[in-house]
């Protein structure tokens, strides 16, 4: 069997692993494995520390089993973030210091035409990144164009959606949608050229709902977000990386979230629902990609890094 090469350049990665304050005797979660650039970093750092690295690609198992077998302390399992306290369990794991999750499309997935991310080559439409379940082109032969147009409006934040939707279903009545660049013509061809000469190529939003659509990637990410910080023990800390802004809104909210205290009205003299933060944030507004990452890397153009540590949880009965 050929080896796999999972080639992913990682975004903000020094700052990443920096924020993750690492013990070399802690235990920590790679969320998103991919390549194994993350994971390796974590190990090298680590002694007689463990890490868990997870990821749902069957690709990237591979690439980071051939990457990082030899490191003591490290484990790997296949599945969503999503699944994380399960799979922790079955490697005897409750608690841990830390967690890293990078959010979205790897490199490697958009760089490999056969696996359908891409609108530039011409593949099967598939978009599965755990290459399991209904393609996009399930989608876009299935459903109707209202709900083609609500994926679109609703994960591509494409204001042409309705018009799109309706091109998608004219276009298979005629023969079936199979692959990426029969996609991206059609959606060329719905679009008014105003609109493509404004916003670039007026297929990526369309994939970028696709994707989400197919993967189902904001649910797993809302679950994934809770089920990293229940694991996270006291002074633990969750660092997430997104790449757009649907993602990186959920995250915003729910740190946010976490790190809200007192509800009680301004007005009320003192605290009478007795809610405390249960996090605090470590960059106040996430961090951005230094102009230099950009140049280097473009696809780091949208990324944000946010991070919080969990507080210490008083228990009911105590002052």
């Amino acid at each position: 069997m050929d080896k796999i090469e999972f080639v992913h350049k990682p975004v903000l990665f020094t700052e990443t692993i920096d924020s993750l304050a690492i013990r070399p005797d802690g235990i920590y979660i790679d969320g998103t494995a991919g390549g194994g650039g993350h994971s390796e970093a974590i190990l090298r750092r680590l002694k007689d520390g463990r890490l868990l690295s997870i990821d749902q690609d069957p690709d990237a198992i591979a690439a980071c089993t051939a990457r990082l077998s030899s490191y003591p302390g490290w484990m790997i399992r296949q599945g969503n973030f999503s699944q994380m306290v399960e799979l922790a369990a079955s490697c005897g794991i409750t608690q841990v210091d830390g967690v890293l999750m990078d959010i979205g499309v790897s490199s490697h997935q958009l760089d490999t035409p056969e696996r359908g991310f891409s609108y530039h080559t011409d593949a099967p439409l598939d978009m599965r990144m755990s290459q399991e379940g209904p393609t996009a082109a399930d989608l876009v032969n299935t459903l109707s164009w209202q709900q083609l147009a609500d994926i679109i409006r609703r994960y591509g934040e494409d204001k042409s959606a309705a018009r799109i939707a309706r091109a998608i279903v004219e276009a298979r009545e005629k023969e079936p949608i199979r692959t990426t660049l029969q996609l991206a013509d059609i959606i060329r061809n719905a679009v008014p050229a105003a609109v493509r000469r404004a916003e670039g190529h007026p297929a990526r939003k369309t994939f970028q709902a696709l994707r989400i659509a197919v993967n189902g990637e904001l649910d797993r990410l809302s679950e994934g977000l809770e089920a990293a910080f229940s694991l996270l023990s006291t002074g633990g800390r969750l660092a997430v990386i997104t790449f757009h802004s649907l993602e990186d809104r959920i995250v915003k909210q729910k740190m946010n979230e976490w790190c809200t205290g007192c509800t009680c009205p301004p007005d009320f003299p003192v605290c009478v629902c007795g809610k405390k933060p249960r996090a605090e944030l470590v960059y106040k507004k996430g961090l951005a990609p230094t102009e230099e990452e950009i140049q280097e890397n473009p696809r780091a153009r949208s990324a944000r890094l946010r991070v919080c540590t969990k507080l210490e949880q008083q228990k009911e009965g105590t002052l």
